[in-house]
């Protein structure tokens, strides 16, 4: 096929152009080169720019410095270890609170426990739990807390982000205190995803958060008590967030005293307070990164895989023939989509089903919707529609899903299919996808999952708890959900999530567009970017390694 770039990127190109013109660090900018990865998830990271050194945070040492990453939205007041599931509310979390362990790409990084043991029938998981752990307000952490988050993730009526890993219909996980400091879990069934499902969930203090009963709304969030290496110390809403050092981790004291999340929608002023030395740290799109001068700016770069999928769903709700959602996908083109976004495909992957390129169980014998302009034609006249118009709902304050929707409206106009793009910010976007009846009929979005197939099934399955598609009917989809979970032998798994694979795609109501690296600016101020480890979602998986340059 030959490359074309479309008015729309035109467009987008030349406001790059001139964004990039107006915040300079007083030379030409130069092409840097930004492609040193990691592994998904994992603890190390290389740097495209400047060598870091080693990170100066010890035990016992005092804490000192700012260190300000804009952050390109707002976590709001609600944001708690239950309901929180958006990048930023995340990243506000791993700063407050630890999880008993992360499982990465790499195996298991411990935090709050520091082994586990499994049951002969392979049914219940015994962690040991770290014992010299207080929370910030001097208490000490025990098996209690633990028993008393996983439980709470558990109701139903708290709506946890993390319920569908815990509560199956063969039944509910079982969470135990065995004594002060081992804790086991127990599920219904035997499961190879165990370990996955019971990650990165964030331990919070049953003392603080024990007659609590609304998790969104009440007078602990924004004066939270914690494990993790910081402490909120101050929330100005829309501006910034700031972290105090918590001289009780576990691990020692931060080096770096206070940590700033400072709040920007507008990706052109982040650019311009990142040249201008006004903060210290951005994730980029490659397209800003070549027009950045790193050594003028004192900018190192990093670039790392997340795993995520960046996606359009369809609204069954409001697009409830499936011939009609084909007619649609039959009429985009990805690819164009991608070379516009991300500049060439070193920076992307192209997925064609829902899970990352990298899992083991991704498979590609699936209905691609490659573009087909004649498909699109003949199956909106058997489903008896014409003048078909739609309802695109994208974040603005996101570049790579502005220049998507854009070329979505236009491909689409392409086929005689009219797009109405409605923008919003990405808190606002996400709340109104959750309700049924939002007035969308399709959405740009994006999740990181996890490494197992199982952790999706709460955006997949019929009646998932973040299945903002909305189908029914699917039936086929919850049973290879539910026997992928159960299946032991790891060939056998593979074919059922193919299968799986296979009839989401089927559905017509899940688009996937990119996996795309995510590219950090860091000044060279700062050091232990390796140490801390650039990870999906957070950004830093312990930024207890951070410091300053000495």
């Amino acid at each position: 096929m030959k490359k074309t770039f479309s008015k729309a990127f035109a467009v987008l190109a030349a406001a790059a152009l001139t964004a990039s013109s107006l915040a300079g660090c007083g030379k030409d900018p130069v092409v840097e080169d930004t492609t040193a990865a990691t592994t998904a998830a994992s603890g190390g990271s290389e740097t495209g720019g400047s060598e870091t050194g080693e990170s100066t945070a010890e035990s016992g040492a005092s804490a000192s410095g700012t260190f300000t990453y804009a952050i390109g939205g707002d976590p709001t007041e609600s944001v708690n270890v239950i309901t929180t599931s958006d990048r930023w509310g995340l990243s506000t979390i791993k700063m407050i609170y630890s999880p008993l362990y992360m499982n990465n790409a790499d195996g298991i990084n411990w935090f709050l426990a520091t082994d586990y043991s499994v049951s002969d029938d392979g049914m219940t998981y015994t962690f040991t739990l770290r014992d010299d752990v207080v929370w910030s307000d001097g208490e000490p952490f025990t098996a209690d807390d633990v028993v008393f988050t996983y439980t709470e993730m558990e109701k139903e009526e708290n709506l946890g982000w993390a319920y569908s890993q815990l509560v199956y219909d063969e039944g509910t996980v079982a969470v135990e205190k065995v004594d002060d400091y081992t804790v086991s879990f127990t599920f219904p069934f035997s499961t190879p995803t165990a370990i996955e499902m019971l990650s990165q969930i964030f331990i919070m203090p049953e003392h603080i958060y024990k007659d609590v009963e609304d998790y969104e709304h009440n007078d602990y969030n924004m004066n939270s008590v914690g494990t993790g290496p910081y402490k909120l110390a101050e929330y100005q809403p829309g501006t910034y967030l700031r972290f105090e050092a918590n001289e009780s981790y576990f691990k020692g004291t931060p080096s770096i005293g206070t940590i700033v999340f400072q709040i920007i929608e507008n990706s052109d002023t982040a650019i311009m307070a990142l040249q201008n030395g006004e903060i210290d740290a951005y994730q980029v799109t490659p397209t800003e990164a070549q027009r950045i001068d790193l050594e003028a700016c004192n900018l190192a770069s990093y670039s790392y895989t997340e795993g995520r999928i960046g996606y359009m769903m369809i609204n069954c709700n409001r697009v409830p023939d499936e011939n009609v959602r084909k007619a649609i996908l039959y009429a985009l083109d990805k690819k164009t989509m991608n070379d516009a976004a991300f500049l060439s495909d070193e920076y992307y992957l192209t997925p064609y089903t829902f899970l990352p390129l990298n899992s083991q169980f991704y498979s590609e014998d699936v209905e691609k919707y490659e573009r087909d302009l004649d498909k699109t034609a003949q199956l909106l006249e058997e489903a008896g529609v014409s003048d078909l118009s739609l309802r695109l709902g994208y974040s603005a304050s996101d570049t790579v899903q502005s220049t998507q929707a854009l070329l979505i409206q236009e491909q689409l106009q392409e086929a005689g299919i009219t797009v109405e793009l409605v923008s919003s910010d990405a808190t606002a976007l996400s709340t109104q996808m959750q309700n049924p009846d939002n007035e969308y009929d399709m959405y740009l979005g994006g999740y990181i999952m996890g490494i197992d197939p199982d952790t999706f099934a709460s955006l997949f399955e019929v009646n998932g708890g973040y299945n903002y598609m909305f189908y029914s009917g699917y039936d086929q989809i919850n049973e290879l959900f539910a026997q992928g979970r159960a299946e032991q032998d790891e060939e056998a798994r593979k074919q059922i999530y193919a299968d799986l694979q296979a009839a989401i795609q089927d559905t017509a109501a899940f688009y996937p567009i990119c996996s795309n690296n995510k590219i950090l600016l860091i000044s060279n101020r700062i050091q232990g970017v390796e140490e801390a480890g650039l990870v999906p979602v957070y950004t830093f998986e312990d930024t207890y390694y951070l410091s300053e340059a000495q």
